[in-house]
């Protein structure tokens, strides 16, 4: 008993104690587990619902999905823990500049589904890569881009989210920060692994609503204590470090940092990048990104994914004033901690001398909500994370089950893939933590611009590509393929400058070559993005043009075409199932060849008589073996899944227009 109540004593006697004796209490604790046990009851709920013992049910949720969870599981998918801590961070550190991000992601995540998805389902594909490959033929591409994106995910998404969800725990539960991250993905990969595409999408419904309730209570706690939004506006420029050097520029808040259009030259996100060269990547994550477009294509119809893309705009609106503000709060109220700017005091605050913005959110959470609520708000950044990489280990199991091992096995039994799948999220899993000193390690301390900067150098490229393909019919694949290695072997290089020459202290001086000291990593995506569309444009006008079979049903302006079709592999008949009757189907050439070889070997196989740890195993991920092949499902054709209601397209197009307009009143007014 002496002990327990002795431990504490030195703490209150250091100011520079990021979290002085702020841990989760019982309530807390019991809050905590309660929300655990809630979502894995959903998980399973959505695991024993759903039919995940096929490529189709497993990848795309069976493609029967209504539009609210589709829209709760774009925003959760996109909104992970690494928005909670870097969009604070930012707004701790530069004011709301980095909020043009989201207001941003709303106008593309519209384009997505009135513009990009009938593309997509037109041209009956289930990954990004498989568009590719039917529109301009060949694998070069394809492969690249599934390459890519698996690396992409590894490096800006997975270790990133990992990392802002155990600081947050390690902070609030003192546990070990590889032991919080081990932790954390044990729980997700279960039901990612077992459930497949359905229970990612019902269980991200459910921490939408967890996440929506404990930040929006946060932003209240927040504003009371800071006095509204003019005592924020009025405070925020007085919140300086009472150990930062006098005459020093360093640790002081930007002038601008209530606008989010600043300076084109001088500032940290200079406005013509935020309108030009933010764009392209916002269009490459809504409307190319595999994570983000696997769930839109999960809906029933094509009302369905409008109605979903509308649900996540709307709440897109919410990140500036559930997060960034707070993180603005949080520097007034603990400037000490929040907007250190000596080296030294801020590897002892938050052990990162870059600077400690990156503690805004938890800071607050920590000091300012009362008990209970404070478990709340653990369960919201759990929630954020395990949404986030719950989306992302999923979309990254199809694209190297369906566009990689495919390619390497294209004979490859249903049982084969699905196993594939799963076994391949246990590999993400370890790269990604290997990934996370890399993390800790770069980009000042700020999280969110981390991930922006490495987005900028090589997303551009992909995002002109698919333009290209879905509106200039006469995009080629050699036009893309050059257009595409060409860009991205520039962005890789400007991305190694970064890694090499770190951006100085503060109080250092800045002697990094010009290409990365003077070009903003946002102009540099305007650069990347016109290099590109120049070489694919060129290539393609000087080569021969695609064959009709690679342009019906496949842009824009022929996706309501009848689609033509090469027999890719003569002897699988796409359109006939196993009894004979001819059917349109609006899966994949992939998924079909899948299931008919499947029925195959299960005919001529003979069951060996497995262990009860292998049944176990099985049932858990819905692969026990039936004793008999159930017929395939007749599928809907393509054409009923775009045609919509007159009634209902009406009242979708009407808030549209409500949505973009309440978009460009939020841009004005911060502008």
């Amino acid at each position: 008993m002496e002990s327990g109540t002795s431990s504490p004593e030195p703490l209150p006697s250091d100011p520079l104690e990021a979290f002085p004796q702020k841990s989760l209490e019982p309530a807390d604790i019991a809050v905590l587990v309660l929300y655990f046990l809630f979502v894995l009851a959903v998980g399973l709920w959505s695991t024993v619902k759903t039919k995940r013992d096929t490529v189709k049910g497993y990848f795309l949720a069976g493609g029967d999905m209504v539009w609210w969870p589709v829209g709760a599981s774009l925003f959760a998918s996109n909104v992970g823990s690494g928005h909670f801590i870097g969009l604070a961070g930012s707004g701790a550190a530069m004011g709301i500049s980095a909020s043009a991000y989201e207001l941003n992601g709303i106008f593309s995540v519209l384009m997505l589904a009135w513009i990009f998805l009938p593309i997509y389902i037109a041209g009956q594909v289930t990954t990004m890569p498989e568009y590719l490959r039917k529109r301009f033929g060949g694998s070069r591409i394809p492969t690249t881009l599934a390459v890519l994106y698996l690396l992409m995910y590894i490096f800006t998404k997975i270790s990133v989210d990992m990392y802002a969800g155990a600081i947050f725990i390690q902070q609030s539960l003192h546990l070990d920060l590889y032991l919080a991250i081990v932790g954390l993905l044990a729980i997700t990969a279960l039901y990612t692994i077992t459930g497949g595409l359905a229970a990612v999408i019902y269980t991200d419904a459910v921490q939408t609503m967890i996440m929506l309730t404990g930040a929006l209570a946060l932003m209240g706690y927040s504003f009371d204590a800071v006095g509204g939004m003019e005592g924020l506006k009025e405070k925020y420029f007085l919140a300086l470090a009472s150990n930062r050097t006098e005459n020093s520029s360093c640790g002081l808040p930007r002038e601008d940092a209530f606008h989010i259009f600043r300076h084109p030259v001088t500032s940290d996100l200079p406005w013509p990048g935020i309108l030009l060269g933010m764009s392209i990547p916002s269009l490459w994550y809504w409307c190319t990104d595999q994570v983000i477009v696997q769930r839109s294509l999960a809906a029933k119809n094509l009302s369905h994914a409008k109605g979903g893309s509308l649900m996540a705009a709307y709440l897109k609106l919410l990140p500036l004033f559930m997060m960034v503000f707070p993180g603005m709060i949080s520097r007034v109220l603990f400037p000490d901690q929040v907007a250190c700017a000596d080296p030294e005091i801020c590897q002892k605050v938050c052990s990162n001398p870059s600077g400690c913005s990156d503690i805004a959110y938890p800071k607050l959470v920590l000091e300012i909500l009362p008990t209970g609520l404070r478990g709340l708000m653990m369960a919201v950044m759990v929630a954020a994370l395990m949404s986030s990489l719950t989306s992302i280990f999923n979309s990254s199991s199809t694209i190297f089950t369906m566009d990689l091992w495919n390619i390497l096995r294209p004979r490859a039994t249903e049982k084969e893939l699905m196993i594939v799948g799963r076994v391949f999220v246990l590999l993400l899993v370890l790269f990604s933590i290997l990934w996370i000193p890399v993390v800790q390690a770069s980009q000042g301390g700020q999280l969110f611009i981390y991930i922006q900067s490495v987005s900028s150098y090589l997303q551009p490229p992909v995002a002109i590509v698919f333009i290209m393909g879905c509106f200039w019919k006469r995009t080629n694949e050699k036009g893309a393929f050059w257009g595409l290695v060409l860009g991205l072997l520039l962005g890789f290089i400007r991305l190694v400058l970064d890694f090499i020459y770190l951006e100085p202290r503060c109080d250092q001086p800045d002697e990094r070559p010009t290409v990365v000291k003077d070009i903003h990593y946002l102009y540099f995506s305007i650069i990347l993005s016109t290099v590109t569309l120049v070489i694919v444009s060129t290539v393609s006008w000087f080569t021969a043009p695609p064959s009709k079979e690679m342009v019906s049903g496949l842009t824009w302006f022929t996706h309501h075409d009848p689609v033509v079709r090469k027999e890719q592999v003569p002897p699988l008949p796409l359109t006939l199932p196993q009894n004979g009757t001819p059917e349109s189907s609006s899966t994949s050439i992939q998924l079909e060849i899948v299931q008919e070889n499947m029925s195959q070997t299960h005919s001529c196989a003979v069951t060996p008589k497995q262990s009860k740890v292998v049944k176990a195993i099985l049932w858990l991920c819905g692969m026990e073996n039936k004793g008999k092949e159930e017929p395939m499902s007749k599928v809907e054709p393509v054409i009923t899944f775009l045609e919509e209601n007159p009634f209902v397209k009406t009242l979708l197009d009407i808030n549209l227009i409500i949505c973009i307009s309440c978009a460009i009143f939020v841009w004005g007014y911060f502008a």
